[in-house]
């Protein structure tokens, strides 16, 4: 694992630097603290940070083809790299590492070009130059599991594997972005390819950028959409799955490090620690988070299936005085990022790190294979009809009037959601209606004029709109999945692994997101994975007789933290600091009036508004960081 940079002019007689280069990877360490690698040639910079994890003697970065006119940086880890290599060697290629998987990808490029990536088996963010044709290649892996950002400055172009390397070169603006800003709000992420930075763009999932000339191109190498449907009998796709996802596990035990896994008690965590504990002679290492409080505390779920497997199991609890963590989690991200699980991949990711370097996540299991409550909700609608149609109004008024309770879900808060889902926002969205946060009426109450008449001509539903539309075929549920694989999935759950996980110099890796078996999912018809209401259907199947009844059967329920009844008590006077009406008067984007309003009502208990509060908290601490820094 590590971090990446990239330098290139458009004036290639210029020379790079060795302190330009090392400006930006030295805000990369926390992702590479064993060792720093660079090179600089005329007009050309590459960099990277190590976490060494794979041939620890030989294999430094950067990593140079024979010729030594191709070179690469990368991050990540490419799971068929050995049948590459074999592969490889049998077209002459020689190789100078003893079993580096990085070094595969340079003489793969050498002997294919940009056609390599589709044979990658893998998470990566990579940058190639190629001194034949003075052209940069960058890609990131088919889910992206792993970042990479980049911007192109009238000097030239700037990449990295975060927002931050690129912040510390002067030619680079700091000026917000608008319509992420109202995505961030709508969504509480930032959907690729915008970031909060107007002119920092994120290369997309399954993308590769090309620079050549003063000139930028992106280019989509797979799509899960592309996916052929197949008819499988049940008895073939269970036993397919199971085939595929131990193949998965089994091959990302990679590693000449110590090794782990996260625990949820989940089927996906679960299923994980059941392979690896088939694969491996030793003990698995595994990992929990808990609460106090215990409609959000899953750890009797992670013991058992700890106790079954007879795993080394760790657990940690999170605690509510999370203001320091806070400031540092916020500062420490790229741009605004609200997903209040964060804290607990954290906690879980530093547990972690005090016993290992690397570990297995269950992360992709849900959009696979139907794992929200989104994809019910839905369906509740549809079954509803022109019926719910007419009555979801009233329903609506009558959940608005019943108080939130401090539980994790229940039936109050089920309604509540329901309604809300259902009516604030357009129905064409289909399930992704239950995963908008603020409303168009909510932000015209909110929004003051200026960032409103920014925002006049956008459509910050449309990067959904096209998700569901790029996917042709005739599977409702599969449609639903392959919108939350592209959006959501990359752009959260992804997200917020990477940067919790690194900030405590951890690698994850998701057996799930293997490309083999994201391939196999899709080609599941929706009745596979959702069948009489019970989700995941097809992958209880293949886990039965493996993992116990009780694992399979439980209902799921998310990573999340109790974050409306903290702001209500221990982070009050956090909140009541960072939206103040001075500190919202000032930024100039929001209506103090109206922020002052949502704070009183949450804390008195009247309204949940945690999904609006805590985000402008979040803005508001990394816009004073980022956009601001000196005041």
């Amino acid at each position: 694992m590590c971090g990446i940079v990239g330098i290139v002019d458009r004036d290639l007689s210029r020379p790079v630097t060795d302190g330009e280069l090392q400006q930006m990877v030295r805000m990369l360490h926390h992702r590479g603290p064993d060792e720093e690698g660079t090179i600089t040639l005329s007009g050309v910079g590459l960099g990277m940070r190590r976490l060494a994890i794979v041939d620890l003697a030989t294999g430094q970065q950067p990593i140079l083809n024979e010729t030594g006119d191709i070179k690469i940086v990368a991050n990540g880890e490419i799971y068929n790299f050995r049948a590459l290599r074999d592969e490889l060697e049998g077209h002459g290629h020689t190789f100078r590492s003893r079993h580096s998987d990085i070094e595969v990808l340079v003489h793969a490029y050498e002997q294919w070009g940009e056609d390599f990536l589709p044979r990658l088996r893998g998470m990566f963010a990579l940058a190639i130059w190629d001194g034949r044709t003075n052209t940069l290649i960058a890609a990131r892996d088919r889910a992206g599991e792993k970042p990479l950002y980049w911007t192109l400055t009238p000097k030239g172009l700037l990449l990295a594997s975060e927002v931050k390397a690129l912040l510390v070169r002067p030619e680079v603006t700091r000026e917000l972005d608008p319509i992420a800003l109202d995505q961030f709000l709508t969504y509480e992420y930032v959907l690729a390819p915008r970031t909060m930075i107007k002119g920092v763009h994120k290369v997309p999932p399954a993308h590769f950028l090309r620079y050549r000339d003063g000139e930028v191109s992106v280019h989509r190498y797979w799509d899960a959409a592309d996916v052929p449907l197949r008819e499988w009998s049940d008895a073939d796709a269970t036993e397919a799955l199971r085939t595929a996802l131990r193949r998965a596990v089994e091959g990302q035990l990679m590693a000449d490090v110590p090794l782990g896994a996260f625990l949820s008690g989940g089927i996906d965590s679960s299923s994980l620690v059941a392979f690896m504990s088939q694969a491996t002679s030793q003990p698995v290492n595994s990992f929990s988070i808990g609460f106090s409080d215990g409609t959000y505390n899953e750890l009797p779920y992670a013991r058992e299936v700890a106790a079954l497997f007879k795993t080394n199991h760790r657990e940690r609890s999170v605690s509510p005085a999370l203001g320091d963590l806070f400031e540092r989690l916020v500062v420490h991200l790229d741009e605004p990022f609200a997903d209040v699980s964060m804290f607990p991949t954290f906690s879980v990711s530093e547990l972690a790190r005090e016993h290992v370097t690397v570990v297995l996540s269950g992360d992709g299991g849900d959009e696979l294979f139907g794992g929200y409550d989104a994809y019910q909700a839905q369906a509740l609608a549809v079954k509803l009809g022109w019926l719910g149609d007419a009555l979801m109004p009233a329903l609506a008024g009558v959940a608005s009037a019943l108080p939130p309770t401090e539980k994790k879900k229940g039936l109050v808060n089920k309604v509540k959601r329901f309604s809300a889902g259902a009516t604030s926002a357009p129905t064409d969205l289909g399930h992704y209606r239950w995963m908008v946060y603020l409303s168009a009426r909510d932000k015209a109450r909110l929004y003051r004029g200026g960032l409103q008449d920014a925002l006049r001509a956008t459509d910050v539903y449309a990067p959904v709109r096209d998700a569901l539309g790029r996917f042709s075929q005739d599977d409702l549920l599969n449609r639903q999945l392959y919108a939350d694989l592209s959006l959501y999935l990359a752009d959260d759950i992804l997200v917020k692994v990477d940067r919790m996980s690194m900030a405590t110099s951890l690698e994850t890796r998701a057996p799930f997101l293997d490309g083999d078996l994201m391939e196999l999912a899709f080609s599941m018809p929706g009745h596979l994975k959702i069948r009489n209401g019970e989700r995941k259907w097809i992958l209880k199947q293949a886990m039965r007789g493996i993992l116990p009844d009780s694992i399979l059967s439980r209902r799921k329920e998310g990573f999340s933290v109790p974050m409306k009844n903290w702001l209500r008590r221990e982070l009050q006077p956090l909140m009541r600091d960072l939206l103040s009406p001075e500190r919202v008067a000032r930024r100039g984007l929001f209506d103090p009036t109206v922020v002052s309003a949502l704070m009183d009502a949450h804390t008195a208990g009247s309204e949940n508004h945690a999904h609006t509060l805590f985000p402008l908290m979040v803005f508001e601490r990394w816009a004073m960081a980022h956009l601001d820094p000196t005041m």
